[in-house]
């Protein structure tokens, strides 16, 4: 019900977007861009291939003004009076695509971007996750028979693939490491995939890409679920991963929250910002605000839609909760 009367409102939205836009800016998150199938990313991500992307920028680019991280800063602190509504372009998890197959698209069209990263997995030393669990999906469909053992390590009553590729995809960080027992029953080796595809981007890269100009910064260690984690878990993964930027030159004044924000208390942010060099940090709740004064909300932007239909949905949708003042997320 909720979808079908966000629909019906953003048919309602204006066509100049810049100027209906409820925010006087615009962060855009994505996660990678390829016309490639990427097994470890296609059952968790919904990612756009280059000419979808090219498209979100346009659109973008018509109605907002993209700010390198500096402006950002400015434009937050009153000192920068842009022509438009603002717009920053942001990336999660480090992916290789980045580098192959984003940079040229932005250094041609002259848009800097943010990219938010995870140093467990730079260089291919790990797979995240939620990747593991993609890949695992990728391998059960196209299997034709599932050693029954596989269903014993989820406890599936129901033993459909069906069920099977849902329960892999519910599994948490928490409980991780079912992910990697599961990869030895079904002959999946991590480490060959790593190897093979190197799916993520490496230390050099990193450093070219910030000798370009664009900003690398924190997305915690690993990719955990901070409103799943003790405060203590919590600020020892955001501390690790601080160390790691700074010993490599890149950008520590930020943090973007894997996943979501949803469940972390005003505590985090008590604790993160007694840390005077962190300017903001960055949810992905949508076109939001917050009771956190230096914490911005990013709109996603791999929802299965083009961006102009994305932020006339988002604009229409922070309309209707204002009206009963839910636009704003409280912490406590």
């Amino acid at each position: 019900m909720k979808d079908k009367i966000i629909n019906i409102l953003a048919a309602f939205e204006k066509e100049n977007l810049g100027n209906s836009f409820p925010l006087d800016y615009c962060l855009a998150v994505y996660h990678c861009v390829s016309d490639e199938n990427l097994p470890h990313v296609k059952h968790i991500i919904q990612y756009k291939n280059t000419k979808q992307f090219e498209e979100d920028l346009d659109c973008l680019l018509k109605h907002f003004q993209f700010v390198n991280w500096s402006e950002f800063k400015d434009f937050v602190k009153g000192h920068f009076k842009p022509g438009k509504k603002i717009a920053l372009l942001t990336f999660d998890d480090g992916f290789r695509e980045f580098y192959d197959t984003v940079l040229p698209v932005l250094e041609r069209k002259g848009i800097y971007a943010y990219n938010f990263i995870n140093p467990a997995f730079i260089d291919n030393h790990e797979l995240m996750f939620r990747c593991k669990a993609s890949l695992i999906i990728d391998t059960l469909e196209k299997r034709r028979t599932i050693d029954p053992e596989v269903y014993q390590l989820l406890a599936l009553e129901n033993q459909t693939k069906e069920a099977l590729k849902q329960q892999v995809l519910h599994i948490n960080y928490q409980k991780k490491d079912i992910l990697d027992t599961l990869a030895g029953k079904l002959e999946i080796s991590w480490e060959d995939y790593l190897k093979e595809y190197k799916p993520y981007l490496t230390t050099d890269q990193l450093k070219i890409l910030a000798k370009k100009g664009f900003g690398i910064s924190s997305h915690s260690w690993d990719h955990p679920k901070y409103g799943e984690l003790s405060l203590v878990e919590q600020m020892k993964s955001t501390a690790r991963t601080f160390n790691y930027l700074k010993e490599n030159g890149f950008l520590y004044e930020s943090f973007a929250f894997p996943f979501t924000d949803f469940g972390v208390k005003k505590e985090f942010f008590d604790e993160l910002f007694k840390n005077e060099e962190i300017f903001c940090s960055f949810g992905s709740a949508g076109t939001k605000l917050d009771s956190i004064e230096r914490h911005f909300h990013r709109v996603p932007m791999e929802m299965g839609e083009s961006a102009e239909r994305i932020l006339k949905k988002e604009a229409a949708y922070f309309r209707l909760k204002k009206m009963i003042n839910k636009n704003k997320i409280v912490r406590r």
